[in-house]
């Protein structure tokens, strides 16, 4: 028996039965690439779900932590740390909402920065506005709160009924969206482009429609980029593209380039909508994770990270789409945050025939694989993943 079997078997004796049994029991990482407990070697496509922004064991990460952890690793929110108001104040640099014009909450996850999110929006907009609007097929996270707001059916039926009224809208249908928001509506959540539902971008200008209904309206608009956020599409914000600034944004992922940490950011009014004792996180905004995040953020800039994934991606997506196989229908997406569109619903068997290639890829949808590989992914690696996808695809059609 393999060490991954055993460590496998062990798994499912100990672990609660959330995630079924992973296949793969990974041991290190370096860069793009992870190492199984066996030896066996990988090229990430997948980045722990978007997350990895810097890849692993990256010296900028290592070093940040390293250093944190041997002056203070947590102090709880009964304290002020240097780290975290360094780190929000990048952010809102980033974001262009510094002098004032914003503020953070720093949480463990995404899913957290949307119950922040939600609190906030019902706290500034009162019970007199009791509709959240938000799109089929969305993702905003698995708690109670951030379930409501999700669109996926299967995974939010079976835990109802939620203590939102939530008005669903189909994605990228500006119209109906417009429609949608009158002055019962609080706020609209969205994504700037739906991950778990497949990677499917909105329209060109669909996040300004939204922007104007809701100023319409006088609702608040709540974007979700946490998948989308921190360079992933090779700007820093996936909204920024569009020239708009949301009441806020949820922020989660690749920001701790493998540290858990999430942040609700709000603008403008949305700035100041939680008061004092509203909300809270004993682990929130951790010194080591904000430690780790501004290195990330650093790293983006001072390596030219942005124009390497706007590089990488194109290419990426471009080699993709001229393979010309009969299982694969085409590529969509932007940057480094793509899905190989299939012409049946063969995903999870070009996950298993990848990983056999040696290529770790996620079965997003049943007809969709999505790549979200670390940032740092080479124009070398993506042609070495563009190369065996033929293969990899014509296995996945056999099996």
């Amino acid at each position: 028996m393999s060490e991954s079997e055993v460590l496998r078997k062990r798994f499912e004796a100990a672990m609660m039965q959330n995630y079924g049994t992973p296949p793969l029991a990974l041991a290190r990482g370096e860069g793009s690439r992870v190492w199984d407990v066996d030896g066996n070697r990988y090229l990430d496509l997948i980045g722990g779900i978007a997350v990895s922004a810097l890849g692993h064991a990256h010296p900028a990460i290592v070093g940040a932590v390293t250093a944190q952890i041997q002056k203070i690793a947590h102090t709880s929110n009964l304290f002020v740390h240097e780290p975290g108001v360094l780190l929000a104040e990048k952010l809102l640099g980033l974001l262009h909402a510094d002098g004032g014009r914003g503020r953070v909450f720093f949480c463990n996850s995404g899913t957290e920065a949307n119950e922040a999110a939600l609190k906030l929006v019902r706290r500034q907009q009162g019970r007199s506005r009791p509709v959240i609007v938000a799109a089929d097929h969305s993702f905003h996270g698995r708690t109670m709160g951030a379930l409501a707001i999700t669109g996926k059916d299967s995974i939010r039926e079976p835990f109802g009924p939620f203590g939102f009224d939530v008005r669903w809208v189909p994605y990228g249908d500006a119209d109906a969206l417009h429609k949608a928001v009158d002055a019962g509506v609080a706020a609209v959540f969205l994504e700037s482009t739906q991950g778990e539902g497949g990677v499917i971008p909105g329209p060109a200008g669909y996040l300004a429609a939204a922007r104007s209904a809701c100023d319409e309206a006088g609702a608040l608009l709540v974007l979700d980029e946490i998948q989308s956020g921190i360079g992933r599409t090779g700007v820093w914000f996936a909204h920024q593209a569009e020239g708009i600034l949301p009441d806020v944004i949820t922020l989660a992922k690749g920001l701790g380039g493998g540290l858990p940490i999430g942040a609700c950011v709000g603008f403008g009014d949305s700035a100041t909508a939680l008061a004092k004792g509203d909300h809270g996180s004993t682990f929130g905004g951790n010194p080591i994770a904000c430690a780790a995040a501004l290195a990330v953020l650093l790293a983006i800039e001072s390596e030219d990270i942005l124009a390497s994934v706007k590089a990488v991606g194109e290419s990426l997506a471009s080699g993709i789409d001229a393979i010309g196989h009969p299982l694969l229908g085409g590529v969509r997406g932007s940057g480094l945050w793509l899905a190989a569109v299939l012409t049946a619903d063969s995903a999870p068997a070009v996950y298993a025939a990848a990983q056999d290639a040696g290529f770790l890829v996620n079965a997003v949808q049943p007809d969709a694989i999505r790549l979200a590989p670390p940032l740092v992914l080479t124009q070398a690696e993506a042609a070495e993943f563009v190369a065996a996808l033929p293969a990899i695809l014509t296995r996945a059609q056999e099996a």
